[in-house]
């Protein structure tokens, strides 16, 4: 299993949110770049991205940052916030961002996620984030009606086979990953799921590796000193996967 330690970006500082809440936001630093490159020194090869200024409001706010993490880090990047078109997709993946996660534009225009996959063949992922089942979007500020885990077993007709799935109840809370959900959505034929959302411990992080996921993200543990990254690497078995 991979494991890919995560940066959050806001007005262009290294943050991280309680349960998706943008008003229990707690700064962890100001240069997203040396927080990438101590991920590097530990032993990471991958890392996770999100603009929340774009998953809230649009547009690529932090592109100069996420531009500079892609070319300098080191790290195999993915990014999730601000790809709503062809255009801003194409922005990210020209200035060297490995993959692509559409989130709320996955659900509002589903054409365009097809759209993406097909022009861009494995560098293009769905970010579902879950609250009591439903599928949020905007930030987690909207919660629609759709039901998650129907929506995530839907994708791979799409032309998409990975998928970030984040339980909001969980992210931020230091309260373990929903092993339950991750369990079922792993048994989806053709799509490659990525936990996101409450992975606190190594003990969490081998649970998952249990449940052969093909990876998990960690973020508010690292930054708020819960886990060591390399311990975590090696309890993942450092899986190599693309």
């Amino acid at each position: 299993m991979l494991i890919f330690p995560a940066i959050d970006l806001k007005d262009g500082q290294v943050v991280r949110l309680t349960e998706g809440d943008y008003d229990r936001m707690t700064v962890y630093g100001a240069d997203p770049l040396a927080a990438a490159r101590e991920f590097l020194a530990a032993g990471a090869e991958y890392l996770h991205v999100v603009d929340l200024d774009a998953a809230r409001d649009g547009g690529q706010k932090n592109f100069p940052v996420i531009e500079a993490l892609a070319r300098y880090s080191g790290l195999r990047i993915e990014v999730g916030g601000g790809a709503r078109s062809v255009d801003s997709a194409k922005k990210y993946l020209d200035a060297g961002v490995e993959r692509v996660i559409v989130g709320s534009a996955a659900v509002e225009q589903p054409e365009l996620l097809e759209k993406l996959a097909g022009l861009f063949p494995g560098r293009i992922a769905a970010g579902v984030d879950a609250k009591d089942g439903k599928v949020a979007i905007h930030g987690w500020r909207t919660l629609t009606d759709l039901d998650a885990y129907e929506f995530v077993r839907r994708l791979p007709e799409q032309g998409i086979d990975t998928v970030i799935y984040t339980d909001i109840a969980r992210d931020g809370m230091l309260a373990g990953p929903n092993l339950k959900a991750y369990g079922q959505l792993n048994d989806i034929a053709g799509l490659r799921v990525v936990a996101s959302g409450g992975v606190t411990s190594l003990s969490d992080v081998e649970a998952l590796a249990q449940l052969h996921m093909y990876a998990a993200i960690i973020g508010k543990a690292l930054y708020a000193g819960k886990m060591d990254l390399r311990q975590a690497l090696a309890a993942a078995g450092k899986g190599a996967a693309s």
